[in-house]
């Protein structure tokens, strides 16, 4: 009897240990592991930048999810663009790493004697990637069914999504970059980082001391106008570079000095109104290659029963995740959620979208109910994330059979290249994190994140999530991140 008492006993008390390990989200939780805490204790008490700061910090294995460490892991903090990580396997997910995203040309006319005898309607459905190049290729196939000339308008078709440009928090002063660009179901990109919505500025000084510096527009388009104040001054004096869209227009000023001798400086400006953008580049076009046309372009949906000229299918979403990931695409983030919306819920919004999102979490152990979500990039300063959360997510992620292509899209430490290395590309550049660390980066003002996965000295797989919020200078909380990576990695 006292034999099945004690067995009994042992099995209370092992079960009771058991759902102490185990929250109500199915996180795995055990206590602070005592070398991990006593070398974060330090950085988190003597850190100068950390005094008045918050840290979220969530460190588990690989292997089993068991949580080794977490300082305020439960605590709601500012993502940026550790957000990434939730948008991008919600989209692998659901959408599937062959997605792709179509730009359809169609027409409610016929062709006759060489001739479109009616509107031509240039339909995008989303795709972020869609070049300059692309659009050369859909009017060889207009002229490939003898199309010489159009007599009608040129139609651009955005409605795929609806027509709100800006994610709900977007800060005005944002609103000419890169990162910062409006997301329209029809929109161009001017080179393979795929910056959506955006023209690329080259600058470079006069050959001249007191001339104008030289600048060109890709693709070359009179979609904007450059108004440009920028003097090449001796080799000797500072650059001094200041790039400005007008608010509601697609008037760039550019002031300041250059330097004689000074390299190229790239810098890409969003536009206003990405639709009208990519139409005015598909007009252009068709004049570069020979196709009369005189009519309009206008702004519609169209017809049901337009008929199919043309189509390009973009990069699969395996391939786009590279950059979106890599170079921390704040306009990929926002186009996967409206597509999540349109696909899943028949709505390419914000709103739809972000639904998809908080209910697919669950199938990840991640607790929505925890979360503030109001953006897919993460640019938003009300979204908020517990780093625990993100750590579980990169747990139960490991098990899904597209997680190759979500680990291959996280920057990696200290490799070289912007699709190899990534925003990591320049730090922890030297053993034992150097490409040992692929991890999403995020940078706010007054936040800086780090999230992702580290393989130690001893060879275990760790993962870790660490979120730092109201910091006076956001260029510390990395040499903060790097230096708790490093005691991971020594681990």
């Amino acid at each position: 009897m006292k034999k099945f008492l004690v067995s009994g006993c042992v099995l209370v008390i092992l079960g009771i240990v058991i759902l102490l390990h185990i929250s109500e989200n199915n996180q795995v939780v055990q206590a602070n592991d005592d070398r991990l805490a006593e070398q974060f204790h330090k950085i988190l008490t003597n850190e100068p930048s950390l005094k008045g700061a918050i840290a979220g910090i969530s460190v588990r294995s690989a292997s089993t999810g068991v949580i080794l460490y977490q300082h305020n892991g439960d605590v709601r903090l500012r993502p940026a663009s550790n957000l990434k990580l939730f948008t991008a396997a919600i989209a692998l997910s659901k959408l599937g790493k062959e997605h792709t995203f179509s730009t359809e040309l169609l027409t409610d006319g016929a062709i006759k004697n060489n001739t479109l005898k009616g509107n031509i309607y240039i339909k995008g459905k989303g795709d972020p990637t869609l070049r300059k190049s692309d659009v050369q290729k859909l009017v060889s196939k207009l002229k490939d069914r003898g199309v010489e000339k159009i007599e009608g308008d040129l139609v651009a078709d955005d409605t795929w999504f609806d027509d709100i440009r800006y994610s709900q928090d977007l800060p005005w002063s944002d609103e000419h970059t890169y990162y910062g660009a409006q997301v329209s179901a029809l929109t161009l990109s001017p080179d393979q980082d795929y910056d959506a919505g955006t023209v690329l500025l080259k600058v470079k000084p006069a050959n001249q001391v007191g001339d104008r510096a030289r600048i060109s527009v890709t693709p070359t388009t009179d979609y904007v106008q450059i108004e440009n104040e920028l003097n090449t001054v001796s080799s000797d004096s500072e650059k001094d570079i200041t790039i400005d869209r007008e608010h509601g227009s697609n008037q760039i000023t550019i002031k300041g000095t250059i330097p004689a001798g000074a390299p190229i400086q790239k810098e890409w400006i969003s536009v206003w109104n990405p639709t009208a953008y990519a139409a005015n580049v598909f007009k252009q076009v068709l004049k570069e290659n020979g196709v009369d046309f005189e009519g309009k372009i206008t702004f519609s949906k169209t017809p049901k029963k337009s008929k199919n000229l043309a189509t390009h299918q973009s990069i699969p979403l395996a391939q786009l995740l590279i950059p979106f990931m890599k170079l921390s695409n704040n306009g990929h983030a926002e186009v996967l959620v409206k597509e999540l919306g349109k696909r899943q819920k028949g709505e390419g919004s914000w709103e739809k979208g972000l639904e998809v999102i908080e209910q697919e979490l669950n199938s990840f152990g991640v607790n929505p109910e925890t979360l503030v979500l109001r953006d897919g990039s993460g640019i938003s300063h009300v979204d908020l994330v517990p780093a625990n959360e993100i750590s579980q997510l990169l747990f139960f992620a490991q098990r899904e059979d597209w997680f190759p292509v979500f680990e291959k899209s996280l920057p990696v430490a200290g490799v070289d290249g912007k699709l190899a290395g990534g925003t990591l590309r320049y730090r922890m550049n030297t053993p034992p994190l150097v490409g040992n660390v692929k991890a999403k980066t995020g940078t706010l003002s007054t936040v800086s994140s780090l999230s992702g996965y580290v393989e130690s000295i001893s060879g275990e797989k760790l993962i870790f999530s660490i979120i730092l919020n109201n910091l006076v200078d956001e260029e510390d909380g990395r040499v903060i991140e790097d230096e708790m990576v490093r005691i991971l990695g020594n681990y």
